[in-house]
Formats: structure tokens, sequence, C-alpha cells
């Protein structure tokens, strides 16, 4: 059976597969023969926790492979910790990776299903002299395992006998020993310059219930003994990981090699597809690891500790609180899954990480959005309007197409039209009504001409006061002579248009407006990230009226309500909502609002400023669209960069935007040797160039030199902060990227030992800190980094100032996990 997706998501993910470092590795393969052809991926979550949108794009990765290939795509829960596992997470990861849109090969596959087949390869380890048990306890284990710069050194059990070994590890099995009394090692060499190499565990004793096991088993395998074992049991032919993986590659390959799989399948194995004999490394299929990096979203923490952190501090309103971007926060908002799955295509696959403007996401579900979403009228914050020219009674039924005529494919079986009763009193936005307007204010206010969307113009004659003093009714009348678009017969023009409904019948509803849930692009860079929780995240509008069409909506139908937004329509009273009202999830604003929030001299938001009170269409993609209808040749450029050099839609959009911009591209993306990364280039043009000027008369960049920055960054030969400021140079000065940045000394230091000193000063500099984090507080891992990079002046490569406070982890914390 081949990986299924549903047939529509091909279209929606943007077309023709890509041809991205995996798949051409895949498509190597295929052509050479290699497994008779066979392609066999697998989506591997550890159920301790929701998915997020960061798994999103190894799940569409995953099945988008097989299927292009015409392979096979496996789901299995890597279930091997006792402690953190649920069946409420699998069932969550069940429903998220169906609600992207795809199925799996078989059932649900889990590591746990393995446990015998792992045991059984174990003891053969061990009859092999490949593996030992060792009694000595955590911290004499840890100072054994040497540093990064010193071999470690044998311990007095690593030459037990192999019988001696073998009976031990089954009384571990057994449950005789308590925990951390004794692991099991696997034999390799304390000396490798790979610390994952010096006697790695495989397993550890856990007197701990395992949530589908039971007290069955008093050991438990560690991820790295269960992973690449399991990918092999099942038959994977393409094992894809993401980069902190890179350095476990060389143990996944070790233990695949010296593992006899006779063992594995002398009893039957749930789920098996895989095969092989009695020597070692003969599995057939024999898996192969690659790495691809991790894309990570502005204003967005994904970690799963903090995720979790978030949840049980009632910081958020659960896994699904739509602020959140899980894939259950993501649903629950309403996004439509080919809205992420057009997302994880338009960011592609990488080999460096980075953060990626959030804006993407949000391009995304508009994109999805504005071809499936009917438009109906709402109003969040109701102002009372009297037509004074019409009987108490009145009631006209105006009929009103939900889609405009350039949404050529509406979801299909939704009607044309609905119907829209005119009253004599209906609701505006109060926010659409000023009784002194400022200059360049063109709704509502005394005296002035304004249409009613879908029906009349109306002229303002008046206004009544509240006892408080704001204004609690406007007075206007209509003219009957105006309806759908017409001229005013006499008197002046309409100033503008504005939305409203029926205040006799209407449908009272909760209207939430969600927004990034932090308020800076990256919350874990330095101190604790609950602190850059954005406090206006939410607004709440517990009075808003909606037309009378929406009362026969259902949970999770999508809207766009005019003039401000797409909207979802949430569960039974929306998880906190208002009894008997309908409730409306914001999902995304008509177009990117925060960039309008941004106090750009002080780089504050303003608390009170909220996401709708600027309505409006963003027309530049119809303006481009309509430039390529007319320029062949930019139209050509714009399917070859989306299709053949996946940039995905949005990116492949931005960048054939003009002649000048598209040949800029080119010129870019053939100027060093190796060429950068054509994703990397689009977004150094599209985020960088164009706002730092450089795409003026007066800007001295030129492609090359861009080529060259943006492959000085993909190599690490210079940091993105530095490259930042080398671009600022490039366009006011001109020159070469590698001459600027020598001048400024801003080559990155990522010599293990010079990042090495750096870290021992961090950690001087912050010795609680420092204990803290070697006593395995993992979240200060963001903490040190950041003060590190600082104290660098950015000159420091974040990856190798990772992999060595990681480093120092490990060497703390031999033997956890």
């Amino acid at each position: 059976m081949t990986a299924k997706i549903q047939s529509r998501a091909t279209a929606a993910d943007g077309g023709a597969p890509g041809q991205d470092f995996l798949r051409r590795i895949v498509r190597r393969d295929v052509e050479a023969g290699l497994w008779e052809g066979l392609v066999r991926t697998r989506f591997p979550p550890e159920p301790n926790g929701f998915l997020h949108i960061g798994h999103a794009s190894a799940i569409v990765l995953n099945f988008s492979v097989g299927a292009e290939f015409g392979g096979e795509t496996n789901l299995r829960m890597d279930d091997t910790n006792p402690v953190s596992g649920s069946g409420d997470f699998v069932e969550a990861a069940v429903e998220d990776v169906r609600w992207l849109g795809y199925e799996w090969e078989g059932g649900v596959r889990y590591a746990s299903d393995y446990y015998g087949a792992l045991y059984r390869m174990a003891e053969q380890m061990v009859l092999d002299g490949l593996a030992y048990v060792d009694s000595l306890d955590e911290e004499q284990i840890r100072r054994l395992r040497g540093t990064v710069t010193s071999p470690g050194t044998p311990g007095p059990y690593r030459d037990r006998p192999p019988d001696e070994s073998l009976d031990l590890l089954r009384r571990m099995r057994d449950g005789e020993f308590a925990d951390g009394e004794c692991v099991l090692r696997a034999k390799i060499d304390m000396a490798a310059a790979n610390m994952k190499m010096r006697d790695p565990l495989m397993y550890r004793i856990r007197h701990q219930a395992h949530y589908r096991t039971g007290t069955r088993w008093a050991i438990y395998p560690l991820y790295d003994w269960a992973h690449g074992q399991s990918d092999a049991i099942e038959g994977i032919t393409h094992s894809f990981c993401t980069l902190e993986f890179s350095d476990n590659r060389e143990l996944y390959d070790w233990y695949l090699d010296h593992c006899r799989p006779s063992a594995a399948f002398a009893e039957p194995v749930p789920g098996a597809r895989g095969g092989g004999g009695d020597d070692r490394g003969s599995w057939n299929p024999r898996p192969r690891q690659y790495e691809f990096a991790r894309r990570e979203l502005d204003y967005a923490v994904v970690s799963k500790r903090k995720l979790r952190a978030l949840v049980s501090e009632g910081l958020v309103d659960g896994w699904d609180d739509p602020r959140m971007l899980t894939l259950a926060g993501l649903r629950r908002r309403g996004a439509p899954p080919e809205a992420i799955r057009r997302l994880c295509r338009t960011i592609g696959v990488g080999k460096a990480d980075n953060r990626t403007d959030i804006g993407k996401l949000e391009w995304a579900l508009r994109t999805t959005l504005n071809e499936t979403a009917p438009r109906v009228l709402a109003v969040l914050d109701p102002l009372e309007v009297v037509v004074e020219n019409l009987p108490p009674d009145h009631e006209e039924i105006l009929e009103t197409p939900y889609f405009p005529p350039d949404v050529t494919a509406p979801p299909a079986g939704f009607p044309a039209r609905r119907k829209v009763p005119f009253t004599q009193t209906l609701f505006i936005e109060r926010a659409d009504f000023s009784e002194d307007p400022p200059g360049g204010f063109k709704r509502m206010a005394p005296g002035r001409t304004v249409r009613l969307r879908h029906a009349y113009c109306v002229t303002c004659t008046g206004f009544d006061r509240s006892p408080d003093g704001s204004v609690a009714r406007v007075r206007c009348t209509y003219d009957p002579a105006t309806r759908s678009g017409g001229d005013l017969a006499d008197g002046p023009k309409p100033t503008g248009a504005i939305h409203w409904v029926s205040a006799r019948r209407c449908l009272s509803a909760e209207v939430r407006l969600y927004d990034r849930l932090f308020a800076v692009p990256d919350p874990e860079a330095d101190g604790d990230f609950r602190d850059r929780i954005n406090p206006d995240s939410l607004h709440v509008f517990a009075d808003a009226r909606t037309e009378i069409s929406l009362a026969g909506s259902r949970t999770g139908d999508r809207f766009q309500f005019e003039r401000t937004g797409y909207f979802v329509r949430d569960g039974a009273n929306g998880g906190g909502g208002v009894e008997g009202k309908a409730s409306f999830n914001l999902i995304v604003t008509l177009r990117d609002s925060w960039a309008r929030r941004i106090d750009r001299t002080r780089g504050e938001t303003p608390a009170a400023t909220a996401p709708w009170t600027a309505p409006g269409e963003d027309t530049g993609r119809k303006a481009r669209d309509h430039a390529r209808a007319s320029n062949l040749e930019l139209e050509a450029a714009f399917r070859r960069l989306r299709d053949e050099l996946d940039l995905g839609d949005v990116l492949a959009d931005l960048v054939t935007a003009s002649p000048a911009r598209t040949a800029f591209f080119e010129q870019a993306l053939a100027a060093s040797d190796p060429s950068p990364a054509a994703v990397a280039v689009a977004t150094w043009i599209v985020h960088e160039v164009a706002g730092a000027g450089g795409e003026t008369e007066d800007s001295r960049l030129s492609p090359e030199a861009l080529g060259e920055l943006v492959a000085m960054v993909e190599q690490r030969r210079i940091t993105r902060p530095g490259a930042k400021d080398i671009l600022a140079r490039l366009i006011a000065e001109g020159g070469r990227p590698v001459d600027l940045a020598a001048q400024a000394d801003l080559v990155p230091i990522s010599d293990a030992d010079q990042v090495r000193e750096l870290v021992e000063e961090a950690f001087a500099a912050h010795q609680e800190e420092a204990a803290r984090f070697e006593a395995g507080e993992g979240q200060l891992l963001g903490f040190f980094i950041g003060r590190i990079i600082r104290s660098s002046g950015g000159r420091v490569d974040p990856t190798a100032v990772r992999t060595a406070l990681q480093a120092r982890a490990n060497n703390t914390a031999g033997t956890a996990g």
C-alpha cells in the first residue's frame, strides 16, 4: 500500500514536487535501483505532548516523499520513555496527522511493540562481546567518559565476561535491581572523538509502569538503541531527522551494522516489514539517516517542555489554545490543513537551522482562505443606527453573494448567495462613527454620506448620547435609489463603505481576536520566555452581532467577516464562551496589521490597538498576478521558481514581482560556487534587501555580492546578525562581503577551543545558573547561548555554542535519559 494523501493536497501544496537535497538523495537511490526502488519513510513522534508546527514540516516531508516516489510512510510512536508517554498524546498525534490530510501504511506502530525484538538483539550483542552490564553509578560513568578534549577511561566492568553480563541483564529485566543500580552499555570506543560513541547506554532500569506494556518490563531501551533498530524492523529506507541528531548518525549506523536481524525476528514482531539474516548488519532494507534543518517560527516557542509549562501554569487555555502553535491549537483557531501544507512547502527543506517569519504562516492562511471562505457581515463592537425614513416594522430581504467574482473555485455545493434582512434599526462598528472626524476619516460622521455594503447609501443626520456622555445611537436617512451600487440622485457622493447587520434579525455572538502569543520575534533568546508573553494576545467581544445567515453554521465552518478578517465557528461555547451565544475565533486578519502596530522608534507594541481596526484587502498579489499575465517571461520565471527551485507559491510570487527583481535573484543565485540555496537567496531579497533599501536607485549592492553573502551564512563563515551588518555596508558602499567581514572582524568564531573558552567565561560569570545547568536544568541552554553570543559581539557560531553546551551537559549527566 502506498502512502496516501487526500487528492486536494497536491494542488494546495503548490503543484509539482520540489528538488530539495533530500528528494535528490531519494531520487538517486530509486534510479540506482537500491532496494529495487523501494521508498519507505516514517514519522515517529514521541507521545509526550501535543504535536506543533515544527512537527508539521516533518509530517509533510515524510508523507510527501513517500507519495511522490510511489512508496509507503509509517506512523510510529517512539514511546520508549515510560514516564512521559501517554495514550492521550497518541490519540492527539493520530488526529493531527489525519487532520493534515495524510494516511499511513498499515496501523499505527509503536516502539513498545518492538521491546521483545530489541531485547533479543541486545542479548545477542552481549553474547557477541559487543555489549556489557556496567555496575558503576551515574557519577562514576560520567567521570570516566572523559571530555571533548580528553578520552574516556575504561571502567572496571567493561571486560565483564559475556555470560556474566547476560545473567545480569536477565535479572535487570526481571526486576531484581533498583533503579540506577546497573545499566547495559554498548562496547564501542572509550577514546572516540564523538562522545556518543564512548560506550553509550542501551538499557536502564526504570520501575515505572508504561502506558501500553504496564509493569511487564523493568528495563527500557534508550532512544539511540531503539530508534535505528525500529526503523530496520519496519523496513524503513530513508530516515529523516532534524540536525540535532547529526552526531547520533554514527551511533545509528554502528548499531545497525553490529546487530543480527535474525535475533529480532526469532519471534513474530507486530508491524514488521523489514528483514535480514544471521550476519551482522544484514538488514533488508538497511535504513539510512539523513538530517535536515529545523524551521522555527518567529513569535513562538515549540519546545514541548515550554509548551507544557504554558499549559500547566495557566498561561494559556490548554494545548489547543488558538494562540499556541500546536496543531490542535491551529485546528481550533480554524487554520485549514492545506494552508499548513502550503507553509511547509514554502519554507522548504534546508541544511541550516533558521527562524522563519511568522508572516509566512499568516500569508499561507490568507491565500487559502481567500479562495474558500464565504463573505459575511459581522459587527464586533455594535453601535445602534436608526434609519429615520423607514417605518419601525420595515424588513427588506437583500440577496447578496457569498463570494466576490474573482473567487473562481468556491467550495463545492456551497450556495452562491444568501439573504440579508435590511431593517429600520441596524448595528455598525462603533469605530466606524466619529462625531468629530479627524483628517482622512472616510466613514460615518454627522452630515456625511456612506454606503452600507450590499445595501444603500445613508446620510448621518445626528446622534444621541448616553448618560455617561458616550454616543448611544446614530440617526440617519437612506436613499432607496442607491441599492446595489447605484448613485445618489442628489447630494454628496459617499465618502466610504462600512459593514452593518440588522439589529432586529441578527445572531448574538462572542468573538475572540487572537494574536501572537509572544511580543518579540525570539522569546527564547535571553531570559525567561514567560516574560515575553504578549499581554494583548486576546481581545474578547462578548456582545458582537453577525448576520442571521450564520445561525445555521456549524463548528469548524470558516468565514470572512468583511473588512475584519477570517473567522471560524468554535465549539460548544468556544471552550469558555458565553452560554447561548455563538462563538467565533479570529484565524487571521485580512492583511498584516502587526507591522503597523510596531512603534518603530521604540520597538514596542501599543497596548490598546486591536488587530481589526484597519480593515481592507491586500491587493499586492493581484497586481503582481496581473503583471505576470501580461509578461510571458515573468510568468515562466514564476512557475520555474515555484516548481523547479521549490520556492513555493509565496516566495516565487514576491521574487517575480518585477523583471528587475527576478534578474537580480537569478544573478545572485549563480554568483557563488557552490551556489547558495534558492530559498535562502529569495528570503534575503524579500525580507532583508528590500527592507534595508537595497532596491533603491542609490543602492550599491550587486547581485553577486548578495549571493556571496548568503553563501557565507549557509557555510557558517559569518553569523546572520553579522551578515545583516555587512548587507547595510554593501548597500551603502558596495564591495565584497568577504573583504568587509574581514575588515569588521566579523568572521565567526567556530573553533571548538575558542568556543569552550567562551563557555567557561560565561559559566564563571554566572556561577549559580551554571550549577543549575549542570544539575540538569536544560531550560538554561538558551540563557547561556544568548549571553555567549553577546559577549562575542555576535561573532560566535550559535550552533557551535549549542554543541559545546550540550557536550558540557552530557559530561555532567552521562547516564541521564
